[in-house]
């Protein structure tokens, strides 16, 4: 199996062209965390996006907050050069770096992450909410915009069956279904309720899931 950072630098091109029939819930599941940072975040917030891929999420938070300054993290070199491209123009930090090698404190009044946080095992993902809580300001805002796994296996199989019926009747090219399909042999998803107990042990407070259509789910909570 390639490394995460190879199948994503070699998917990078292409990437962004399937992405509404890949998530079949995409306005309202983008549009969420969007609304978030409306609802939390300060006029020129410093924003931190873990996972940030081709820039597709920080490009929704620059819309709603024109002032942002962003931070973008990815291990896949070729995705943060479309990001690039995407976010021309505006001042933006670039690392390459795993999520876990976060160590700031207080730093960022935003941190988000989409479809990224996923690919972690369960240490893994209480590890890095533990380090995005920890990166945040006080009265920081944190939003995991991810698919998570169904808390039985029958409910697993439903949740699969539902993403995928949807993806193919979306008509979508089969070489890329079969690509994202391949590519979720990366993912270590975990059910909701214990992501939602690892938020508030990391000491976030009003941790909530604020949107939910079947595997995909919007995660947050703000830092006391």
């Amino acid at each position: 199996m390639k490394s995460i950072a190879a199948i994503f630098d070699a998917a990078a091109a292409g990437y962004d062209l399937a992405r509404r029939q890949l998530i079949p819930c995409f306005d309202d599941f983008y549009g969420s965390v969007a609304d978030l940072v409306d609802a939390h975040a300060p006029e020129a917030p410093r924003v931190l996006d873990l996972g940030a891929g081709t820039g597709l999420l920080s490009a929704m938070v620059a819309a709603v907050r024109p002032q942002a300054r962003l931070v973008l993290t990815d291990l896949a070199e070729a995705m943060l050069a479309v990001a690039r491209r995407r976010l021309a123009g505006r001042t933006v930090e670039y690392r390459v770096m795993d999520h876990l090698a976060l160590d700031e404190a207080g730093a960022f009044d935003v941190v988000v992450s989409a479809l990224s946080i996923h690919h972690l095992d369960d240490p893994g993902k209480r590890e890095i909410y533990r380090r995005a809580a920890r990166a945040l300001a006080p009265g920081g805002l944190f939003v995991n915009a991810d698919q998570v796994a169904g808390a039985t296996p029958a409910m697993e199989a439903a949740y699969w069956r539902h993403w995928h019926d949807r993806a193919a009747a979306s008509g979508i090219d089969p070489a890329e279904l079969a690509a994202a399909i391949e590519r979720q042999k990366l993912d270590r998803r975990t059910p909701l309720a214990p992501q939602l107990a690892w938020l508030r042990e990391a000491g976030l407070a009003e941790v909530e899931c604020r949107y939910k259509n079947v595997s995909f789910a919007v995660m947050c909570g703000l830092r006391t």
